[in-house]
C-alpha cells in the first residue's frame, strides 16, 4: 500500500496544459480530442485521390525552402513536451520529500522548477506558433497566387464548363485548409508522438505495476469514447451540409439577381416556406447534436474520473502498490491524464493525412490543368504604335468542346487596315465564335488568324490584348469606381483621357450628374446603372485603351433609339483608321460597314459591301428582308 508521513494531496482531475496541447496551435486538441471528435475518412477525400494522385515529393518541394524552419518547429515541440514531463518528478519531490522533512529549500527549488517548466513550455509554444503559422502562411501564399495566375490564363471554354463557385472553393477553402498540414497535421503528430513517448516512459520509471495496469484499462476508455465522438460526428455532418443549404437559399434568394428574379416571378412564399423546412432540419439536428455532444463529455468525465480511481485502488492494495509513495502517485495520475488526449490524437492521424492529402491533390489538380491559349516560346515582337491593323482569316475552322457539329468551316476572310466588317447571319451561324479568334479567346483546330501577316498565336497575348479591344453584349463592371472600372483599360490614364472617353461613348452627362460624379460607386455588377448605360461605360472603357482593331458584339443593342444614334456616330468616328469587325444582330448597324460576310452553318455565304449584297438577292437581301440580321447571340 502507499507509504507516506504526508496527507494525500489530491491529484488533478482535468487534463493539464502541455506543449503542443488543446489550445494551441499543433496541439492534439483537436486531433480526436476536438469538438467534433476522432473522424472518419471521407469517401470524398479518398476519390479524389485515385483519381489525382499525390507525390510527398512535389509537397515536400513546397515547404523545401523552410526546410529549416519546419526542422526547427519540430526540435521545439520535442524540446517542449520533454520539457513538460519534468512537471510530475517536481510534484513528487514536493510532495515526497520536501514537505514531509520541512526542507525550504527543496521546497523553493521545486517550486522554481515548476514556475520555470510553465514558462520555458509556454515560451517554446508561442515560438513555436510564429514560425510555424509563418511558414504555413507562405506556403499558402505561393499557391494561392500561382493557382490563380494559372486559372486566369485558362481558355474561356474552361470558365464555361467550370462552376464559378468550384474556382472559388479551390483558391479559398482548399488552399486555406492546408495551413492546418503545418500549424496541426505536421506539428500535433509530432506533439502527440513525443508526448505519449515519453509520458509512457516517464510512468514506467514512477511505477511499471501500474504502468501495466493503464495499459489494461486505457484502450477500452479509448475505443468507448471515439464510439460516442464518430456518433457525434455523423449527426455534425448532417448538420453541416444542412446549414450549407441554408446558406446556400440566402445567397441565391437575397442576392440582387436572386431578389429581382422572386419579385417578378412572384416566388416569395415559396422561397420562404423552403427557408422555414431547412431551417426547422436544422433544429432538429442542432437538438440531436447538442445531445450527442452531453453524451460525449459525459463519456470523457467517466473515463477520466474512471482510471484515476483505479490506479488508486490498485496503489491500495498491497499486491499491487510496490510501496508506492503518495507524491508518486500524483504524479503518476497526472501523466496518466496526459496522455489520453495525445493518444486519441495518434488514432487520426490516417484520417489527417488523408484528408490534407486531398487538398494538396485538389489544388495541384487546377495548377496542372493545360494551358490551351499560351504564350509562345519566341513570341513575335509587336510595336501597338506601328501596328495597321491588317486581319485575315485563312482557312479557319473551330468546334467547341464537345460539340456536335464544327462552329466554323473553311472560312476565308480579309480585313484591310482601317476597314470595317460587318459579320451578319441566323442564330447559331458562328459570328460570335469567328470575331472571339480575333481576340484570342480561342484557337482555331485548323487554319490561322493573322494580324499584319503575323498568326496570332505567335504573338504574346500581353501584346495582343493592347492592339485588339473588344465591346461584348455582356457588359461586366466592378464593384468599384466608375473612374476605376474605365481605368481598367488603362491604368496610367489622366482624368482628362477618362472624361474624353466617357465624352464619345456619349456616357459623360449621366456620370456627371451622379451624386459623386466619376468616383460613384457602380454597384454590384453594375446594377446602379441602366443596361445603355451599362454598355456605354463598356464603350468608354475600351475607347479608352485606343486599339487599332476594334471587336464589336453588337455594341448599341441594349441602347434605346435616340442613344444608339448618339453612341452609334461615336463609333462611326472612332473606327476612322481602325479596323473594325461588327457582329450585327440587327441590320441597321450593318450600313455604314465596308464589307458585309454572311455566315450560315459556320460557313461564309456570301460577302461583298451592303450595296452589293443587296443587289445580289442572295442570303443577305433575305436577311435584310426580315429585318434582322439573327434573333440572339449565337455561340
Amino acid at each position: 500500500m502507499v507509504t507516506t508521513s504526508s496527507t494525500l494531496l489530491a491529484p488533478p482531475t482535468q487534463t493539464p496544459q502541455r506543449p503542443g496541447g488543446p489550445g494551441r496551435p499543433g496541439g492534439s486538441g483537436g486531433s480526436g480530442g476536438g469538438p467534433h471528435g476522432p473522424r472518419r475518412r471521407d469517401p470524398a477525400d479518398r476519390e479524389q485521390l485515385l483519381r489525382s494522385p499525390v507525390s510527398l515529393r512535389r509537397i515536400a518541394a513546397l515547404f523545401a525552402p523552410h526546410r529549416w524552419r519546419v526542422a526547427l518547429v519540430v526540435v521545439l515541440i520535442v524540446v517542449s513536451s520533454l520539457v513538460a514531463l519534468a512537471s510530475p518528478f517536481l510534484v513528487r519531490a514536493v510532495i515526497d520529500d520536501a514537505l514531509p522533512r520541512a526542507d525550504v529549500r527543496l521546497l523553493v527549488l521545486a517550486v522554481a522548477g515548476m514556475v520555470a517548466v510553465a514558462a520555458v513550455t509556454s515560451l517554446l509554444g508561442v515560438v513555436q506558433t510564429w514560425i510555424s503559422t509563418g511558414v504555413g502562411q507562405r506556403v499558402m501564399h505561393g499557391l494561392r497566387t500561382a493557382v490563380f495566375a494559372h486559372v486566369q490564363r485558362q481558355s474561356m471554354g474552361f470558365f464555361t464548363r467550370t462552376r464559378g463557385g468550384e474556382i472559388t472553393s479551390r483558391l479559398t477553402n482548399d488552399i486555406g485548409g492546408m495551413q492546418s498540414v503545418v500549424t496541426s497535421t505536421a506539428t500535433s503528430l509530432a506533439s502527440n508522438a513525443t508526448t505519449v513517448v515519453g509520458t509512457a516512459a516517464a510512468m514506467a520509471v514512477l511505477s511499471w505495476r501500474l504502468s501495466l495496469l493503464t495499459l489494461v484499462v486505457l484502450p477500452p476508455a479509448v475505443w468507448l469514447t471515439r464510439r460516442v465522438a464518430l456518433l457525434r460526428r455523423s449527426i455534425t455532418t448532417a448538420q453541416q451540409q444542412r446549414l450549407a443549404d441554408l446558406q446556400h437559399q440566402v445567397e441565391e434568394s437575397l442576392s440582387v439577381s436572386g431578389a429581382l428574379l422572386t419579385k417578378t416571378l412572384g416566388t416569395g412564399d415559396a422561397q420562404a416556406q423552403r427557408f422555414v423546412q431547412t431551417s426547422a432540419e436544422l433544429v432538429d439536428l442542432e437538438v440531436r447534436a447538442s445531445l450527442a455532444g452531453r453524451w460525449r463529455m459525459a463519456t470523457m468525465s467517466i473515463v477520466f474520473a474512471a482510471i484515476p480511481a483505479l490506479i488508486y485502488l490498485a496503489a491500495g492494495l498491497p499486491v499491487t502498490s510496490g510501496g508506492m509513495t503518495v507524491g508518486t502517485l500524483v504524479a503518476f495520475t497526472a501523466l496518466q491524464a496526459a496522455i489520453f488526449r495525445p493518444l486519441m490524437g495518434l488514432l487520426d492521424v490516417g484520417v489527417q493525412l488523408t484528408s490534407s492529402m486531398a487538398l494538396f491533390s485538389r489544388v495541384f489538380e487546377y495548377l496542372d490543368l493545360t494551358v490551351e491559349i499560351a504564350d509562345p516560346a519566341r513570341p513575335v515582337p509587336l510595336d501597338p504604335a506601328t501596328t495597321r491593323g491588317e486581319v485575315r482569316f485563312e482557312h479557319v475552322g473551330f468546334t467547341h468542346p464537345g460539340g456536335a457539329r464544327p462552329a466554323l468551316d473553311d472560312v476565308d476572310l480579309a480585313v484591310p487596315a482601317g476597314t470595317s466588317l460587318a459579320l451578319v447571319g441566323r442564330t447559331g451561324s458562328g459570328k460570335t465564335t469567328l470575331a472571339s479568334l480575333v481576340a484570342r479567346l480561342h484557337d482555331p483546330d485548323a487554319g490561322r488568324v493573322t494580324l499584319d501577316g503575323v498568326d496570332l498565336r505567335d504573338l504574346a497575348l500581353a501584346d495582343l490584348v493592347r492592339v485588339v479591344g473588344v465591346v461584348s453584349q455582356e457588359t461586366y463592371l466592378l464593384h468599384a469606381t466608375v473612374r476605376e472600372n474605365l481605368r481598367q483599360a488603362r491604368p496610367e490614364a489622366t482624368d482628362a483621357e477618362v472624361e474624353d472617353a466617357a465624352r464619345r461613348a456619349q456616357v459623360h452627362d449621366v456620370i456627371a450628374a451622379l451624386p459623386d460624379g466619376y468616383d460613384t460607386l457602380v454597384g454590384a455588377r453594375g446594377h446602379r446603372f441602366s443596361g445603355g448605360e451599362q454598355q456605354r461605360l463598356a464603350i468608354a472603357r475600351t475607347l479608352l485603351r485606343d486599339p487599332r482593331v476594334l471587336v464589336l458584339d453588337e455594341a448599341t443593342s441594349a441602347l434605346d433609339t435616340t442613344t444608339e444614334r448618339a453612341v452609334q456616330a461615336a463609333l462611326d468616328e472612332v473606327r476612322r483608321g481602325r479596323t473594325t469587325i461588327t457582329i450585327a444582330h440587327r441590320l441597321s448597324t450593318v450600313s455604314g460597314a465596308d464589307r458585309v460576310a454572311v455566315l450560315d452553318g459556320g460557313r461564309v455565304v456570301e460577302q461583298g459591301s451592303p450595296a452589293e449584297l443587296l443587289a445580289a438577292g442572295g442570303a443577305f437581301a433575305a436577311l435584310s428582308s426580315s429585318g434582322t440580321g439573327s434573333a440572339a447571340t449565337p455561340r
